[in-house]
């Protein structure tokens, strides 16, 4: 019988690893709603070095992400992670002790250096079975979701309790929490193996960054994250000085604003998902996107404006950061996936860094009006790139433990299984013991399919 339920080991382990994750980006993203308004205290202080110092962890963590994956595949999962967040932690500290902005900017490539991500989710993968995969990680997905929510939130509210150094510090504290958490929490996995799901492979780089329709996706995940840090570099300045409102007050218009947004994405999602309107949405909310930057451009001049403003985009930045990483995933070839989203995860972070850079420096340099005419091209580009890709397919990546196997039972075996309803391809990597499949999931009868899986069997 198909058993569809995780052990409660895998479940601990799933919240463990996403608390960990999530942690981490927590503090990452805490500083992005006040921290313009407290960098012109800083010695050296412009609005370029603090869009700067806002992005810079993007660059680090796009630059160490993939070989800090490899690395653990040599050295471990755990040790790269308590590594990695020891650096993240010093680099909190670094910012939070320092009164200038070049100390600050020091202190968060430090904080990306410290690029767990890959390392977390291979540790998740070593410790799951591989029919349970895909839970876990949509787990540390939406973790990561509800962690940035959090910061926009709590950011200011820290900021008015203990200011931005308050803010670091309270991030080296979680870096020091999630030590123990990956240390006390974690078991060490019985062996540590590549996973072509979670992981990159760097003999497929090549082939996936040649994929016309992955490079949509990426291009779309990197002017995303752009606009996100160009946006934030001087959306608080003009809650403050337009509009009067203290930056440990923001938290009052982020909070309704947010909340509201998550609720209004729901139908738009089950509308891509199950009515497969995927390109279709797209288009509205890179559309969406390119209407507020246009409202911004032109000028707000009440705080019901503005806060009407925030609202759109946080509508069409969620939306877009709820589907774009499940298109990669109906685009990426089954043993690819790892690969593409590697790729996709490495564009994000060139986003952030590129966003935070080109914002502060056109802010600064010319005006706000030139910052959202920026960005409005940007995302008019976007708009012509989702414009012009194919509609997606509608299959879902799953994965089968099929045991040990040689050649001919595999080649037997990926007959069989292509054989089950709402399985589309099927392909077996007979050393790793793993059918990586495409399904149709409204299709799949995952009993029969289930009954091809070792576990099933023992």
């Amino acid at each position: 019988m198909y058993d569809n339920a995780m052990t409660k080991g895998e479940r601990r382990i799933a919240l463990v690893l996403a608390g960990v994750f999530s942690s981490r980006m927590l503090g990452l993203f805490m500083i992005l709603p006040v921290f313009t308004l407290y960098a012109e205290a800083l010695r050296g202080y412009t609005l370029t070095l603090a869009g700067l110092a806002i992005g810079i962890y993007g660059l680090t963590q796009a630059l160490l992400q993939i070989p800090m994956g490899l690395l653990s595949d040599h050295i471990g999962r755990k040790p790269v992670i308590v590594a990695g967040l020891l650096v993240f932690a010093l680099g909190s500290i670094i910012a939070a002790a320092s009164d200038s902005i070049w100390w600050v900017i020091l202190g968060r490539a430090l904080q990306g250096a410290g690029a767990i991500a890959s390392a977390v989710l291979a540790l998740a993968a070593d410790l799951t079975r591989e029919e349970h995969r895909l839970k876990v990680m949509a787990l540390i997905g939406i973790s990561i979701g509800l962690s940035f929510a959090l910061a926009m939130v709590i950011g200011p509210l820290l900021h008015g309790w203990f200011g931005v150094p308050g803010i670091f510090w309270s991030t080296a504290a979680l870096a020091a929490l999630a030590i123990g958490l990956v240390w006390r929490a974690v078991p060490r996995p019985v062996s540590v193996r590549f996973h072509r799901d979670t992981e990159v492979e760097p003999a497929s780089l090549g082939k996936v960054l040649r994929d016309t329709q992955l490079l949509r996706v990426n291009a779309g995940i990197f002017i995303l994250h752009l606009l996100l840090m160009a946006n934030f570099v001087v959306v608080p300045g003009l809650l403050e000085n337009r509009f009067g409102l203290p930056g440990a007050s923001h938290w009052q218009v982020y909070l309704p604003v947010l909340l509201l947004s998550m609720l209004v994405i729901m139908p738009f999602i089950f509308l891509a998902e199950k009515k497969r309107m995927v390109k279709q949405i797209l288009v509205f909310a890179v559309g969406l996107m390119l209407a507020v930057q246009a409202g911004l451009a032109a000028g707000i001049d009440s705080m019901a404006g503005m806060v009407f403003v925030l609202w759109l985009f946080f509508v069409a930045f969620n939306l877009l950061e709820a589907s774009l990483p499940s298109l990669v995933a109906k685009l990426a070839p089954a043993t690819r996936k790892g690969t593409a989203m590697g790729a996709y995860t490495t564009a994000q972070f060139l986003g952030v860094f590129v966003g935070g850079a080109a914002g502060g420096w056109l802010a600064d340099h010319y005006t706000l009006t030139s910052l959202f005419q920026f960005n409005m091209g940007l995302a008019g580009i976007w708009l012509l790139l989702v414009l012009s890709m194919h509609q997606p397919p509608y299959y879902s990546s799953q994965l089968l433990n099929v045991g040990s196997l040689d050649e001919q039972q595999a080649e037997e075996l990926v007959g069989k299984l292509s054989a089950v309803p709402g399985v589309i391809e099927a392909i077996i990597v007979a050393e790793e013991g793993v059918a990586y499949l495409k399904v149709d999931k409204p299709k799949l009868d995952q009993s029969a399919l289930f009954a091809y899986s070792v576990t099933a069997q023992s």
